[in-house]
Order: C-alpha cells, then structure tokens, then sequence
C-alpha cells in the first residue's frame, strides 16, 4: 500500500499530479470519488498536463491534454474528442483509506 496523498489535498473538483522516479501519476477528484491515472496521453505518449497539477478542462469537467486538447471522461479516462479518441488513460487502482488517498500493493 502506497499513500498518495491526503484527500484534503486534491480540491473537489480538482487534480494533482505525483512524480516517483519512473513514474509520473495524476488523481482527479469529483463530487466525493478520486480516479488515479497514468500521467501519459495515449495519443502519443506525453504527459498531459502543462502546469503543475493542471489536468482539467476549464469548467473542471473533463480530463485535458495540453498538448493537443484531447478530452477524457473523469470516471473512465476515455477519450471522448481529439486524436486518440475511442481511446482509453491507464487507470492506477486506488482507493480512500482513512483520509488518505492509497495506491493497491501491486503499483510499481
């Protein structure tokens, strides 16, 4: 088990995004649930954000990439507009343990 963060931490609605050394993660929070993504557009492998912790579209309702404005759905991460569309983020297995926001034992 791997504390990402403190809940407190991600606004609701919001993001943070979390670099380890190989790794580069990002977890959205909406209406209560947080949803833990690989930081990397399918479209071509980068990382979705310009700014730090900065991965939601404008009215925080959509994941955005900031490279070529590709749209993902919060819940899902599918890609519902731009060039990877039909495609899918790589969802991290996480959950909300006594305020803390934890990554499954198996994360590597």
């Amino acid at each position: 088990m791997l504390k990402l963060c403190r809940l407190n931490e991600i606004a609701d609605p919001g993001s943070k995004g979390f670099k380890f050394s190989d790794k580069s993660l990002f977890a959205v929070r909406q209406r209560g649930e947080v949803f833990v993504y690989q930081n990397r557009c399918p479209h071509i492998g980068i990382e979705l954000n310009w700014q730090e912790d900065q991965f939601l579209d404008f009215d925080d309702s959509l994941i955005q990439c900031s490279t070529h404005g590709a749209l993902f759905i919060i819940e899902s991460g599918e890609c519902i507009a731009g060039p990877c569309h039909g495609k899918k983020l790589e969802a991290v297995a996480s959950c909300v343990e006594d305020g803390y926001v934890v990554l499954n034992d198996d994360f590597t």
